[in-house]
């Protein structure tokens, strides 16, 4: 009797449960390796070239601005008062891959997924100064985008922030994109308006 036993279980077909976990695993898989072999396509965006040019205190922007923040040993700084990405002199925000942070002395603020026109006028407080351990970031700007496991692209989560500079000078900005024709991975877009006269009002 036993032995008719072990051979009813033997030819027994393997629950249907197992087989659609299997069925969904080759799925994943076979999505992953289309992903990491589908060429993306890269936003039409091209790198701006810098004209450093003081704008004194009036009121820059809505604009758009594009960097290569590629270099891993380097920040790609930008400086807001003359409206340009600059190598020397004084900055406000910095790039590097997918980081972005604040010149020392200012601070940044997540003010949330909204639309952009919409930000007129900027907190007087809540803005995070940079973190240095175990390297250095800005708390305020946080993970500014979404990971497909698929495509294997980052995605902007389309959150506005607001930026107080070192001269407690205020701008808002928008991360558009992480990609471009020119520069390929970690060239980063963004929209921006910058208000020099001092005060937190960043819309006409």
């Amino acid at each position: 009797m036993s032995g008719e036993g072990k051979g009813e279980g033997g030819s027994r077909r393997p629950p249907i449960l197992v087989l659609a976990m299997g069925g969904a695993f080759l799925l994943l898989v076979a999505s992953l390796l289309i992903g990491s072999l589908t060429r993306p396509e890269f936003p039409p965006f091209t790198l701006t070239p810098p004209h450093p040019t003081l704008v004194g205190d009036s009121l820059v922007g809505p604009g758009t601005y594009t960097v290569d923040a590629s270099a891993t040993d380097r920040w790609r700084t930008f400086d807001f008062r003359r409206n340009a990405a600059v190598d020397s002199g004084p900055w406000d925000i910095a790039f590097r891959r997918f980081h972005l942070i604040a010149a020392p002395g200012g601070g940044i603020v997540d003010l949330g997924a909204v639309p952009f026109d919409s930000v007129r006028e900027l907190p007087a407080v809540g803005y995070a100064p940079n973190t240095v351990e175990p390297d250095t970031t800005n708390p305020g700007v946080g993970k500014w985008y979404t990971y497909s496991m698929l495509s294997h692209l980052l995605t902007t989560r389309h959150h506005v922030y607001g930026v107080r500079t070192p001269g407690e000078k205020y701008a808002k900005l928008e991360l558009l994109a992480y990609y471009c024709k020119d520069a390929g991975t970690a060239c980063i877009t963004f929209r921006y308006a910058y208000q020099g006269n001092g005060s937190r009002r960043v819309a006409p």
